[in-house]
């Protein structure tokens, strides 16, 4: 592997930060191919329990590789399944927290989309400029925005090009949290960190569940829900919780 991702472990948190600053961390297929190694591999780490995925504080991903697109072949896209790198990351088991700091573009809005939660600094700048280029967002651009910010708002940003600052970001419900700039990694970490404490079981099912609230109806979800809540109860995680609470103790969480 490259340098462009790197990867720090602080148990029980880790933090992936894309490294092609010169690019501004533009996402080249090496570059993604990297990085949902390097979040495979810590997904699959009990050690691990939250996961931030940041870039600079200049910018996050400013949106793909153009140069390696504008050379690439209809056919030489679908054959090389690159979008669904994107999709690679959306189905992570452990919570990612998306540390968003300058330009968030095209497949770089994607990505941060891709994440479980976005924490926003101040400088933070949202978008979709594909349409500029002759083409549309392709990694679940026109999917996730809309389901975040409402359809009207989702068509201004991807018809028009339109960039949504960190306080529209949040206000839309693009973002969970906005920070000032100096603070975007360390806050990001923080969440993790407070993620990071709670019961692993019950963390990844709650996920799934939230998940579902976009991809189904309402009693459909709440059937899942229910049925997700029966797996937590089933575990000792649980068990350790709700004993922990009634003697008053901090639970000590195993992740089973």
């Amino acid at each position: 592997m490259s340098d462009l991702v790197r990867v720090e472990r602080d148990e029980p948190i880790a933090v992936c930060l894309l490294n092609r600053p010169q690019q501004l961390n533009a996402l080249s297929d090496e570059l993604m191919d990297e990085l949902v190694t390097a979040l495979r591999e810590l997904d699959a780490d009990e050690a691990i329990r939250c996961i931030v995925l940041g870039g600079s504080e200049r910018a996050f991903a400013a949106g793909a590789d153009i140069g390696e697109l504008a050379q690439s072949t209809a056919i030489e896209l679908y054959y090389a399944r690159r979008v669904e790198r994107w999709d690679a990351i959306r189905n992570l088991w452990t919570p990612l927290v998306a540390a968003v700091s300058g330009f968030c573009l095209g497949g770089g809005c994607e990505l941060a989309m891709s994440c479980d939660l976005i924490v926003a600094s101040e400088t933070a700048r949202f978008g979709q400029p594909e349409t500029g280029l002759g083409i549309i967002p392709g990694a679940g651009g026109t999917q996730r925005l809309t389901r975040a910010v409402g359809k009207a708002l989702a068509m201004d940003v991807i018809l028009s090009g339109r960039q949504l600052d960190a306080r529209e970001a949040l206000a839309s419900g693009l973002v969970a949290r906005v920070v000032a700039k100096e603070a975007w990694l360390d806050e990001a970490k923080r969440v993790a960190r407070e993620i990071a404490t709670k019961g692993p079981v019950a963390t990844r099912l709650a996920k799934e569940a939230v998940d579902r609230a976009h991809e189904t109806t309402l009693g459909l979800g709440l059937e899942y829900e229910r049925r997700a809540l029966y797996l937590a109860f089933a575990s000792e995680d649980a068990k350790e919780g709700l004993e922990a609470f009634v003697e008053k103790r901090k639970p000590d969480f195993k992740g089973r």
